[in-house]
């Protein structure tokens, strides 16, 4: 018996698209495409038709639909307002130009396959590169004509642009020093690499309702957003059976934002590819997939709860019971990044940097390769708050590679809150949904931030997001900002932002405030967040953080 029939029949509630429930009989058009035609197979129409008859042979089905399971979405076209974003049709707004997403795993790059990437952008990218908050490197200009000498270029390093977007499994974000972190619990890897064996480009899960996004980390300080990932495996010490996982599923943002809940289950290293195999396998089966909007996993973990869901887990994916297990703590200094520089276990260094709001270029990932081979390293990791990190480095070398980052513009030593926390989504400059831009006005922030508030040194998270859909998980910053239409002093229609307030993952994660009726034009935001900045330094009681402060505060204050 289904998990619907044990509280009602089909014919008594309305159908949500639910393929253990409601058979497979598409309800909207995303549905009947992808079962038209595996967005899968597209490759070879780019490869041999797309590529050689140029971007107006691209039919809509595919140019708007199924290039995305190869890492390929149509940017804006330049020179259009966000404030045309939501009244032109998405073939006004976009460009003949594509964003072309590169897939790594765990943010695992060889200096080879980053110097294939620099040489791609280039060629290909007009020099763009940015690190983007799910380890993965994005380019932009990319032209159809040239996408299979990418690959082929990509491909013969060991990289792809396979299912990096579309509805199916995303890259799977992992601990970027697992296995050499001197505190670290548990390395994640092996079952990142395993689940990737299994199943990427899997037809099994090809078809998914909307995208899964997953994280295994083994490090305690808990350094792949667990509480906002689809599923996700964090390192604990089980006291009867040692290190193995916790699990957790449902996380996820946007305009509907949700927690992942805590399953209470230990997973031992060996078992981690078949409990997501199943947690996959409930989002493909019972998600729901009449509207797109609640189509991701977290509003059926919502409806279900975390003691259902892994009952039908148990029951109807693994046949067995999973062994119950402690929470993971908090990290020791609150911290999740790596910036800085770190003892690994075998006597090596790691040194993480951090770049401004995850803007490189094709240029500075080359730099990035040389300074890091100097250094004695044969590979880097990208983390999950935009920041790269230089692995196994001798430490008589450390000095020569920090001077080299710092002089790339990727600070090592004491960079300022806001620079170190500082994040921002592609926004308006490549973006058909956003509505402000939003890397330049984040770095312009950060960089007035640092010259007019010199000696402030307490922890600050300022996330900045071009439209609604929180790709900068804009609601757990201690500052979020949303894009929006404002009006200025003098009545003009401007780019603007809705301010967010006290948001925060860790033990006590929640989404925080939104700041009522405040409509930010964008050029007033140095001087607010300054102002906010000053106020809280002012009334915070012993050792406070922002958000607690922000959520305490009088609305007038923060206004």
């Amino acid at each position: 018996m289904t998990i619907a029939t044990r509280e009602t029949t089909a014919t008594e509630r309305k159908s949500q698209g639910q393929w253990k429930v409601d058979g497979r009989t598409p309800l909207n058009a995303n549905e009947n495409l992808k079962q038209q035609d595996d967005g899968l197979n597209v490759r070879e129409r780019i490869e041999t038709i797309y590529a050689q008859g140029g971007f107006a042979s691209i039919p809509r089905e595919d140019l708007t639909g199924r290039m995305r399971w190869w890492g390929l979405y149509t940017q804006r076209k330049p020179g259009i307002d966000g404030g045309k974003t939501a009244t032109l049709e998405p073939e006004e707004l976009e460009d003949e130009f594509f964003m072309m997403r590169i897939r790594s795993d765990g943010g695992r790059l060889s200096l080879e396959q980053l110097r294939t990437i620099a040489g791609i952008s280039t060629a290909f990218g007009r020099d763009t590169a940015d690190i983007s908050d799910r380890q993965n490197i994005q380019l932009h200009w990319v032209r159809i004509e040239d996408v299979p000498e990418i690959w082929r270029r990509l491909e013969a390093v060991g990289l792809s642009t396979a299912e990096a977007c579309g509805d199916v499994p995303r890259v799977i974000l992992g601990s970027p020093v697992a296995g050499l972190a001197v505190d670290e619990i548990i390395d994640g890897t092996p079952a990142i690499e395993e689940i990737l064996r299994r199943h990427l480009l899997d037809p099994a899960f090809s078809n998914l309702p909307r995208k899964f996004k997953s994280a295994i980390s083994g490090s305690p300080r808990l350094d792949v957003a667990h509480e906002i990932n689809d599923v996700s495996f964090v390192g604990v010490e089980h006291p009867e059976h040692g290190p193995g996982f916790d699990v957790w599923v449902g996380g996820g943002l946007s305009t509907n934002p949700h927690l992942a809940v805590r399953l209470g289950a230990w997973v031992p290293l060996e078992e981690v590819a078949d409990v997501w195999a199943g947690v996959i396998s409930i989002f493909r089966d019972y998600g729901y997939r009449r509207l797109r909007t609640k189509a991701r996993l977290k509003f059926l973990v919502k409806d279900w709860g975390a003691e259902r869901f892994r009952q039908v887990l148990e029951d109807e994916y693994l046949g067995r019971r999973l062994v119950d297990g402690p929470p993971p703590e908090g990290p020791a200094n609150g911290r999740r990044d790596h910036v800085g520089v770190h003892l690994q276990r075998d006597g090596h260094l790691y040194v993480g940097a951090a770049p401004t709001v995850g803007r490189l270029s094709g240029t500075a990932l080359a730099v990035l390769a040389d300074l890091a081979e100097a250094a004695g390293s044969s590979r880097v990791t990208l983390t999950a708050e935009q920041k790269v990190v230089v692995l196994d480095v001798d430490p008589t070398r450390v000095d020569d590679l920090v001077s080299g980052l710092e002089s790339l513009g990727l600070r090592v030593e004491a960079p300022s809150p806001f620079r170190r926390n500082a994040m921002a989504c592609t926004g308006v400059e490549y973006c058909k949904l956003a509505i402000v831009e939003t890397k330049a006005r984040a770095a312009d922030l950060v960089a007035t931030l640092e010259a007019r508030l010199p000696g402030y040194d307490l922890p600050l998270a300022i996330h900045v997001n071009g439209c609604p859909n929180s790709c900068a998980r804009i609601q757990v910053a201690d500052i979020g900002l949303k894009g929006i239409r404002a009006l200025d002093a003098d009545g003009n229609d401007v780019e603007g932002f809705q301010v967010h307030l006290g948001g925060r993952l860790g033990q006590d994660a929640g989404f925080g405030r939104t700041v009522k009726g405040l409509r930010l034009p964008a050029d007033d935001l140095p001087a607010y967040v300054e102002r906010l900045l000053t106020t809280y330094v002012e009334e915070r009681e012993d050792e406070e953080s922002f958000s607690a402060w922000a959520l305490r505060a009088d609305e007038t204050v923060l206004s």
